[in-house]
């Protein structure tokens, strides 16, 4: 697989971010099949819980005490990261994006036919959803200090995720 593009995006005025990038997985896995289950099958075994499927919030939030993975099992969807002064990335079927805790994240627009599926490491499937502008200073401090996962989403123990935000840590 692929090595992920990563966006670094700088703390703003209305969500903390987080030093460390967001790995964005390009056509990670083929759109063919059913893809919300093999995607459901990757994360668990990797060691994500708390898996959902659903679609994406419509508004600005971010969650201070966990990591997040989505996967794009079914559609297309254009996101905003990092609140309102944020990119805007478009995400299709295959696409898994891992979202450090801290980062803003926003649906804009998405086919009717979306489908995500979302989880989180192990021991932080109990996060809170916060919505921009909410905590100030304390929600940065605590989700800088989340605990980073053991295993990348796709690819397990010696992912790209555990390289990457291990160096961004260091």
């Amino acid at each position: 697989m692929a090595e992920p593009e990563t966006l670094t995006l700088e703390a703003g005025e209305d969500v903390p971010n987080s030093p460390l990038p967001v790995l964005l997985y390009r056509r990670a896995l083929p759109d063919s099949g059913d893809l919300a289950d093999r995607l459901e099958q990757l994360f668990a075994r990797n060691g994500w819980r708390g898996l959902w499927r659903n679609g994406l919030f419509g508004w600005h939030h971010f969650h201070d005490d966990a990591h997040e993975v989505l996967g794009i099992a079914r559609g297309h969807a254009l996101v905003q990261l990092g609140g309102e002064a944020g990119p805007e990335v478009g995400l299709e079927a295959g696409d898994v994006v891992v979202l450090p805790a801290g980062t803003g994240h926003k649906r804009l627009s998405s086919s009717p036919d979306l489908l995500v599926i979302g989880g989180y490491p192990e021991g932080q499937e109990a996060y809170t959803t916060r919505s921009a502008g909410e905590g100030g200073d304390t929600v940065a401090t605590r989700a800088a200090a989340v605990r980073l996962p053991k295993s990348d989403p796709l690819t397990g123990p010696d992912g790209a995720l555990v390289r990457v935000w291990g160096r961004s840590r260091d």
